[in-house]
């Protein structure tokens, strides 16, 4: 048995950034820069009118011309659910989360802790907060709709959906509730979550998902129970792999979960000058890097992907993701890969962070045959910084960059950043 715990509109409410009072109102989340121009979760008046998430703006503002659009903060929801992630792990279970708002865990292996599944249940509601619903059943999308149908306020806290009639629960169902469920599972990440919108191999199978529902509605197929009817090799001529996977989830057949690895926080964050452009943020850039090589908890390993985020001045967040071809930590190289990526950013930064998402093993040292007098000073003055570091802190060894040259104010002018290893 798999369980749901889904908190609606999780990520616009961490966008309005505790003004309540815009969910009343008809607003929705503007589009991710970069990406399709489709509106994201949407308040309950915006509903009110047909609105609904996925929906493409020209579509959304036809059927409510005053539809207000507020930028999309994805770094802040992802920290305030990941608060919510690790308090659920706190009861045993091993979750998987593909976006903020919404995560599942198997219930089969929290028998031995809570025994019923319905005491498993009760016990994550009081641990995941206020507007949660939770829904338990064979598969994620039974499950999902199972916390769909509860509703914590009326005394239907719960709804369990047995194996035996998953099938004839699934068969009512609009065919919209696959709209963004079809992405390829090989699209989640190693901690067990969905790569943003901007990693690749993501953005083409989530949206040939939307394309997919909106195509079945065209042809009549609006409820689950039309598309499980559909004969196998139709769908896969006309669908292709898509199509397959949604007919499969239709008939109440599901993969495995994936719940996500321990997270170590690996993350370093600046706060920018006002206006800070073109040289500021490649220094900004270039801080954050000898920070993140400094950061103690790395422990010498090298890097396969990093994310970076920004803030934005207007309101907002934005993100984008670098993988590496081979782990590395030579801080040249991580340059190389991350600076053609501040070239994406939308607007001006208040504040800007690096993240490690996945890290290798530590980087090898290729034996020479014959002595380097440079190559084994700078091996000395390695090992006499990891030293220092180790007795004093990652400040123990400082250099000093270069920011804003031509700058009034002294303390733009430069700043100090950590002793990078590797020169």
């Amino acid at each position: 048995m798999v369980a749901c715990v889904l908190i609606p509109r999780f990520g616009l409410v961490a966008a309005a950034a505790g003004r309540r009072e815009l969910l009343t109102r008809t607003v929705a989340l503007a589009p991710e820069p970069g990406g399709p121009q489709v509106v994201g979760e949407v308040s309950g008046a915006a509903e009110a009118f047909g609105i609904t998430a996925g929906m493409r703006i020209a579509e959304a503002l036809g059927r409510c011309p005053a539809l207000a659009l507020i930028p999309p903060d994805p770094g802040r929801a992802e920290e305030l659910w990941e608060e919510r992630l690790a308090r659920i792990e706190g009861i045993g279970a091993a979750v998987e989360s593909q976006r903020p708002g919404e995560l599942f865990f198997g219930l089969d292996g929290l028998r031995g802790l809570w025994g019923r599944p319905e005491r498993a249940l009760e016990r994550a509601r009081g641990v995941a907060g206020r507007g949660a619903r939770l829904g338990a059943g064979p598969t994620r999308l039974c499950a999902l709709a199972a916390a769909l149908r509860s509703r914590p306020r009326r005394g239907a806290g719960q709804v369990v959906v047995g194996r035996r009639s998953a099938r004839a629960f699934l068969e009512p169902l609009p065919v919209a509730l696959l709209r963004d469920r079809l992405d390829d599972p090989s699209g989640l990440d190693g901690g067990g979550r969905l790569r943003p919108s901007g990693s690749a191999g993501t953005s083409a199978s989530r949206w040939a998902g939307v394309n997919l529902v909106d195509t079945l509605e065209r042809l009549g197929v609006t409820t689950l129970g039309e598309l499980a009817a559909l004969p196998d090799a139709a769908v896969a001529d006309r669908f292709g792999t898509v199509g397959m996977r949604a007919l499969a989830m239709a008939r109440g057949s599901d993969e495995p979960l994936r719940p996500r690895r321990p997270r170590e926080e690996l993350r370093e964050e600046l706060e920018l000058p006002d206006a800070a452009t073109g040289g500021q943020l490649e220094r900004a850039l270039e801080l954050l890097i000898d920070r993140l090589l400094a950061n103690p908890l790395r422990r010498g390993r090298s890097f396969r992907r990093l994310r970076l985020e920004a803030r934005l001045a207007g309101g907002g967040g934005w993100r984008i993701e670098a993988t590496l071809r081979s782990a590395g930590a030579e801080r040249d190289r991580l340059l190389l890969a991350l600076r053609p990526k501040l070239d994406s950013l939308p607007a001006p930064a208040s504040r800007l962070a690096l993240r490690g998402l996945e890290l290798g093993d530590g980087s090898p040292v290729q034996p020479t045959l014959t002595s380097d007098e440079p190559e084994r000073r700078r091996g000395l003055i390695a090992e006499a910084v990891r030293h220092a570091r180790a007795a004093a802190g990652r400040g123990a060894v400082l250099r000093v960059l270069d920011v804003d040259a031509g700058s009034n104010v002294p303390e733009r002018r430069a700043t100090l950043t950590p002793f990078p290893e590797d020169r």
